[in-house]
């Protein structure tokens, strides 16, 4: 069922401002009736609202008050409320808690998602505008179904483009389709590689974005998704090329060059969580150095972005996390590099086709503008920047 099936939409109401000018300029019912040539119980039951004027009585009365005719009257948006299915779960209600839920909505095929806006994170839940809120008990669960009051129009929501994966920078595609005049807008939903692909093979959004190096043949993510995904149903089109590595306090310290030196008990390590490229990187290392994870302190602390790990580290609560360059560069820690590795972004071409504006996306992508701006916040190559890769089985 889409958005458009599932909106209850009231009939509209109206503003009616009517006794306000009137008593401004002065006028009585009798008065104003007078001048306006209409009787003074039609006055009185428009400015009750049990009568809506005709084109010609509203005329009438602007005429007399010197104003426009939507000065008197004009509509008022009505509420809209949708059903959708609820992804994570709604914080329980509590002191701190508001009555309200703000929340973000997407239409993902024939699917309408709901997801807390809290779950962007501190940064983001404070930067990007709800769709709409959540006034029903809280604490419900992931796949129930909720009410949503909306506070944005419905083209604008079925326009919104929702990508789940771990660069912070795709939030920068929906400016640059601002820049355009576009109405689209583009949210990121922090997430790990392989948890990414598992929300878009569930239908919980549009594209995913993957960062996960094969170590039998070093390609980047094609051997995973020819694993998961069946068939040649889905794009996949290269964001950028970045350099991952030991994330370390400035002028390193500890002198971490290798994984070998993650087992001195001085290290204080912080993890990604299992199914992200960057615990990938960890796992395959150790295990081509023949370390177990047991003797890693700090293997079990887990930080669930780039940025997490950076500020983990920046605040001097560990030693070193494995993370991006861009990330190091934020939070002035240094870096050491252990690898590149391909970002692609994965979309089912049924959205390609279904979704009213995701094409312009993928247009964006390959802009030298937008490639201008990535290059410039650093360690990022985007010299493949909207390269397509073929899914096809080997």
């Amino acid at each position: 069922m889409d958005l458009a099936t599932q909106s209850e939409r009231p009939q509209p109401q109206y503003s009616n401002h009517l006794k306000i000018l009137r008593t401004h300029r002065g006028f009585s019912q009798g008065e104003l009736a007078g001048r306006a040539g209409i009787t003074r119980q039609a006055v009185s039951s428009i400015e009750s609202n049990l009568y809506l004027p005709t084109t010609a009585v509203a005329l009438q009365l602007a005429a007399v008050l010197a104003c426009r005719v939507e000065d008197l009257f004009s509509l008022v948006p009505s509420e809209e409320f949708i059903e959708g299915t609820l992804i994570s779960h709604l914080p329980p209600q509590g002191q701190a808690q508001p009555h309200s839920i703000r929340v973000k909505v997407s239409t993902v095929g024939t699917r309408t998602i709901v997801r807390a806006v809290s779950e962007l994170g501190d940064q983001f839940s404070f930067a990007v505008p709800a769709d709409g809120y959540v006034t029903e008990p809280h604490g419900k669960l992931s796949g129930t179904t909720v009410r949503v009051k909306l506070s944005r129009d419905r083209e604008a929501i079925q326009q919104e483009i929702s990508v789940a994966g771990c660069d912070p920078a795709i939030f920068l595609l929906g400016e640059h389709l601002r820049r355009q005049k576009d109405r689209t807008s583009v949210v990121g939903w922090t997430m790990g590689s392989m948890t990414a692909l598992q929300a878009l093979q569930r239908g919980e959004v549009h594209v995913a974005g993957m960062h996960l190096v094969d170590p039998a043949s070093g390609e980047s993510n094609m051997p995973f998704l020819r694993r998961s995904l069946k068939g040649s149903g889905h794009e996949v089109v290269t964001f950028a090329t970045w350099e991952e590595g030991f994330l370390v306090r400035p002028g390193n310290p500890l002198s971490i060059r290798t994984t070998a030196d993650l087992t001195e008990p001085t290290v204080r390590l912080v993890n990604r969580e299992k199914g992200s490229g960057a615990r990938l990187l960890l796992d395959q290392r150790l295990q081509a150095a023949g370390i177990a994870a047991k003797h890693i302190r700090g293997y079990d602390c887990i930080a669930f972005t780039h940025f997490e790990v950076a500020r983990v580290i920046a605040t001097g609560q560990a030693d070193v996390g494995i993370g991006i360059r861009s990330a190091a560069q934020h939070f002035n820690v240094d870096f050491v590099p252990l690898q590149a590795a391909r970002y692609d972004l994965v979309v089912p071409k049924t959205y390609l086709k279904s979704h009213p504006t995701l094409t312009r996306l993928f247009d964006t992508l390959a802009s030298r503008p937008f490639r201008n701006e990535i290059e410039a916040l650093g360690g990022y190559d985007t010299s493949d920047m909207g390269k397509t890769h073929a899914l096809r089985a080997r």
